[in-house]
């Protein structure tokens, strides 16, 4: 089945819960944990999402090489600039149970913006 989620003034965790529980087929009558549901899930204006608090300004995502001063920092406001699709995908990635399914249900999460196609490919 295929779903469309407007992220219009909506929270992003609230959001991101929403779409983590399609993808994983709780909302279906023929749920069981071990067999990957066929549900595609397309969010729509992730632009216009919203964060509560003061995550924007205070949260930071931290990377390590494993080299010696190795370590960058972003805050999640820049992150949110260049990159929203990939805040909310690794957000619903992290509400999926760690499992072989994972990476194949977190494939059915798509985005649609303006002059973007659902795969996050710039259309012609």
């Amino acid at each position: 089945m295929k779903y469309e989620l407007d992220a219009t003034n909506q929270s992003l965790g609230r959001l991101a819960s929403k779409i983590a529980f399609i993808l994983r087929g709780k909302n279906l009558v023929s749920y069981t944990p071990n067999e990957l549901p066929d549900n595609e899930v397309t969010v729509e204006n992730i632009k216009s999402a919203k964060f509560t608090g003061s995550k924007l300004s205070k949260k930071i995502y931290q990377n390590y090489s494993g080299y010696h001063g190795g370590v960058k920092t972003r805050k999640l406001s820049e992150l949110w600039e260049s990159r929203p699709e990939y805040v909310l995908r690794g957000m619903v990635y992290n509400m999926l149970p760690i499992n072989k399914m994972r990476d194949k249900i977190i494939k059915n999460l798509l985005f649609s913006n303006e002059g973007r196609s659902a795969s996050g490919r710039k259309s012609k």
